[in-house]
């Protein structure tokens, strides 16, 4: 399984997150952040369990974010 984390406060709306895993990531027509899909919030940072199929990609995306606030963990 693969967690995925986003501090959504910080995002610029480069749109690089939904470029690479479309599926997971959307930008948000409200304020042009991008949301990580099915994820649930806490204090501020959103997160994710996905199975590892996805983990390529949400890495991608991950490695892509111009200001680091992406970040993927396997367990």
């Amino acid at each position: 399984m693969v967690r995925i984390f986003q501090q959504r406060a910080k995002c610029i709306g480069c749109n690089a997150c939904v470029e690479a895993a479309k599926f997971r990531w959307r930008l948000s027509r409200k304020d042009g952040k991008c949301t990580l899909v099915g994820a649930t919030e806490k204090k501020g940072f959103y997160s994710v369990v996905v199975s590892n199929d996805e983990y390529e990609e949400n890495e991608i995306a991950a490695r892509h974010c111009p200001v680091n606030i992406i970040k993927i963990e396997k367990f």
